[in-house]
């Protein structure tokens, strides 16, 4: 498949992409948090745990894994990539090293990883990888972030962006700006809006096919500590206003990360969204999904707590969730639904 294919696939079936790439250390956190005692075993029990959930492929397009999973298999002995292709689902994996402080600049990071990455691109092809993700992520609050800063996390993914398109992987690019403080809907909208431009403006300095590439951003939110809670419709025209802004109609896709928001939450903030792109006159240039994990993940994990006879209930949860956000996608999203067994 060409990466115009591969990218339509993900994200023009109105599915979503599970995001299962936490790094080994926030799966131990994760796994700790509900009384698990981390190890290689009781990772791949959890992710074969994710991965064999059944009929998950009618909602979900894509899994992006990290470099452990993409190299084990099931507990049924197929490896991940095989039990996902199976169920529909196309492979992806994570290839950033995480955010380190950056240099010069206090308070502000910028995501590691572009030594070597040509390499672990062909192995990752190998492996059966089709597409990529690289996370910038950037603070608000204080005078932050930086223009050095915004501007040196757009060169990196732009340049990862290149280098997937070059392996045949389509890249899936994240700047995520986070929104934990007390800054208001309008200024996380402002600082939003200037850092999508300026990864734009990296991605064509590039040359990354906009049409090959899919961008997953934060949801224009207010912080977590402002005192004004803007409703949930205020939150889907600020960010559709903000996307019509700063984002060219060629990209191939939009899939919104969740940001730290609850399932329910996410869930419904998406389907407002869907709502405002379906109006007469309000026709956006390119396809919406989502691309969460803990608020996929965490009912499931919780229910699960390590014990092979939850499984089956994980599972139906996971899949409830899941289900949920498709139907956000295709307009047929009501709370009620939360209130349902999966």
């Amino acid at each position: 498949m060409t990466l115009i294919e591969i990218a339509q696939k993900l994200v023009g079936q109105r599915k979503g992409i599970l995001a299962m790439d936490e790094s080994t250390a926030t799966c131990n956190e994760r796994l700790e948090s509900v009384g698990v005692l981390p190890s290689p075993e009781r990772r791949r029990a959890w992710r074969d745990l994710l991965v064999t959930t059944p009929n998950l492929g009618n909602c979900i397009s894509g899994a992006i894994l990290v470099d452990e999973t993409i190299r084990e298999t099931a507990l049924d002995g197929r490896p991940f990539v095989t039990a996902l292709d199976e169920a529909g689902i196309i492979s992806g994996i994570k290839v950033d090293m995480g955010a380190k402080d950056m240099a010069a600049f206090a308070g502000e990071k910028i995501t590691d990883g572009l030594d070597g990455l040509r390499a672990r691109f062909a192995d990752y092809a190998e492996l059966g990888a089709r597409f990529a993700k690289w996370r910038a992520v950037l603070s608000i609050g204080g005078g932050l972030p930086s223009r050095g800063c915004i501007e040196a996390n757009a060169h990196a993914l732009a340049r990862y962006a290149a280098l997937a398109q070059e392996a045949g992987l389509v890249p899936i690019v994240e700047p995520e700006l986070l929104m934990t403080g007390d800054d208001s809907l309008e200024e996380c909208g402002r600082i939003t809006e200037a850092l999508l431009r300026s990864v734009f403006e990296q991605l064509s300095l590039g040359r990354v096919a906009l049409d090959g590439m899919i961008l997953k951003p934060n949801m224009v939110l207010p912080g977590l500590k402002c005192a004004t809670q803007d409703p949930i419709d205020t939150v889907a025209g600020a960010t559709v206003r903000c996307l019509l802004r700063a984002v060219p109609a060629d990209v191939a896709g939009i899939a919104f990360l969740s940001g730290g928001q609850t399932g329910e939450l996410a869930t419904e903030r998406l389907a407002a969204i869907r709502r405002i792109a379906s109006l007469p006159g309000k026709d956006l240039p390119w396809p919406l999904t989502f691309s969460f994990a803990r608020a996929i993940q965490w009912p499931a994990l919780q229910i699960w707590a390590g014990h092979d006879a939850n499984v089956w209930r994980a599972q139906a949860a996971l899949f409830k969730r899941a289900d949920c956000n498709r139907a956000a996608l295709v307009g047929n999203y009501d709370g009620a639904m939360e209130q349902h067994a999966a």
